[in-house]
């Protein structure tokens, strides 16, 4: 259960009450807000009430914002060090939540995986995507090449905000807006519905995950989902049939899907001999009765980051 009241006789904070369903409240914003580093300036009754619809869409779909809350913690120990060592600002991982809520989806464009490549994308910053790999789905390699695309984007608007803003929608339309309008300010510029929501978005989700308590989210540190231990098996050579080769190294196919959903057929030919790193889990990792120590999410992280050097 999510949601429980060991002293029902004490009042109960309305936060909690308004995810009753038995009281509809607002929601109050902090009087200081950032994105990136960068100032919201929520003194705008614009800006103030695009945050707000945000954050009153995103505390009152609870089923949605508790499926991010519990993924949060099993990907962002391999997002973060990357952004990281790349100097991109740690408030990029909420635009990951935003643009896919870490569910390996495909957009109706056809943007695919937790960072919604499109394919041409996805290539010109050095993702393999094909009948048979499609880097789009790896999470490392695909936060890599987001990186590389924030700070493209940075050296031409010199702000971050900005550089999220021209992720969602693309370059070449964000200029051209810029061109009509005469700013290069995300909160002064007219856009359209998809990209003016998408720093607000991605902002009630930071403040939500930061303090789920205070807008209504009451999880024990049992109900977050842990990172999966997993070691990275070198492959430089055809895989005729991946369920045979899953089965020789102690899983199943669908474990081994699951961990490289990058694979996206059940052979791999490799014809050019490529080396790829295929994620095999640990001995016992479909036990969930006990918590991870931290040397296991150590080496969580540090094999997530060597595998993108």
């Amino acid at each position: 259960m999510v949601f429980t009241f060991s002293k029902p006789e004490k009042a109960i904070p309305k936060e909690i009450v308004k995810n009753t369903n038995t009281m509809i409240t607002g929601v109050t914003l902090p009087e200081k807000v950032d994105f990136a580093g960068e100032p919201v300036p929520v003194d705008y009754f614009d800006v103030r009430e695009g945050l707000e619809r945000e954050m009153l869409i995103n505390s009152y779909w609870q089923s949605q914002t508790l499926m991010l809350l519990k993924r949060s913690t099993r990907y962002f120990v391999q997002i973060e060090p990357i952004l990281k060592r790349n100097n991109i600002p740690d408030d990029f991982k909420y635009l990951a939540l935003a643009e896919s809520g870490f569910v390996n989806v495909t957009s109706p464009a056809g943007a695919v995986g937790f960072w919604q490549f499109m394919s041409d994308a996805a290539k010109d910053y050095g993702l393999e995507n094909n009948k048979e790999v499609d880097e789009r789905y790896n999470l490392e390699k695909s936060t890599e090449a987001a990186c590389k695309f924030f700070r493209d984007s940075y050296k031409v608007y010199k702000t971050w905000t900005m550089a999220a803003a021209s992720y969602n929608m693309g370059r070449c339309a964000l200029n051209a807006q810029i061109e009509r309008q005469h700013t290069k300010d995300y909160y002064d510029i007219l856009l359209n519905e998809e990209t003016a929501r998408y720093v607000y978005r991605s902002v009630a989700i930071k403040l939500i995950l930061m303090d789920p308590q205070k807008y209504g989210f009451d999880l024990s540190k049992e109900d977050y989902y842990q990172p999966i231990p997993c070691s990275d098996i070198k492959v430089n050579q055809p895989i005729g049939n991946l369920a045979l080769f899953a089965i020789d190294k102690g899983t199943n196919y669908k474990m081994l899907k699951l961990l490289n959903p990058w694979l996206r057929e059940n052979y791999l030919t490799n014809p050019a001999g490529k080396t790829y790193y295929i994620k095999i889990p640990s001995a016992g990792y479909r036990k969930v009765d006990k918590e991870l120590k931290k040397e296991e999410v150590d080496k969580i992280m540090s094999q997530s980051e060597q595998l993108v050097q």
